[in-house]
């Protein structure tokens, strides 16, 4: 995994119920852990675009429902700024599904566009992701 140059503000705090944009199976996750994140002691972690997050399926296929999976952040509705001066926000947040930590997604499509920074970080997503923003 690679550092992300850009700075991402992080907009979804440990709670937060996110749309999945690719075929795994799962539709709506729920945050419970952010794994790339070092914060202050007893703040409430978030995570932004990039972040590799701990997540259980609230809705999906039955045999998905009640696990919980990695997954990775894609798109965030909160602007986030880049090197280059831009900033850049998506109309949804979404995430994807791992089938492990090394950034294997489980699913083989994704739905919509991906980050740039997601795929500078994690190459094996790129390989999958279609539109890449």
């Amino acid at each position: 995994m690679k550092a992300v140059p850009a700075y991402v503000t992080r907009s979804l705090p440990l709670g937060a119920r996110i749309k999945t944009c690719d075929n795994s199976g799962a539709k709506i996750l729920h945050l419970i852990n952010v794994r790339t994140i070092k914060t202050t002691r007893r703040r409430v972690q978030s995570a932004g675009v990039g972040d590799l997050i701990m997540a259980s399926v609230l809705k999906g296929k039955p045999e998905m429902r009640k696990q919980v999976v990695f997954g990775i952040i894609v798109r965030q509705k909160k602007e986030y700024r880049r090197p280059n001066g831009h900033r850049v926000k998506f109309e949804d947040n979404a995430a994807i599904v791992l089938k492990d930590v090394k950034g294997n997604p489980k699913g083989t499509m994704f739905k919509g566009p991906i980050a740039k920074e997601v795929a500078d970080r994690w190459p094996l997503v790129a390989k999958v992701a279609s539109v890449v923003l």
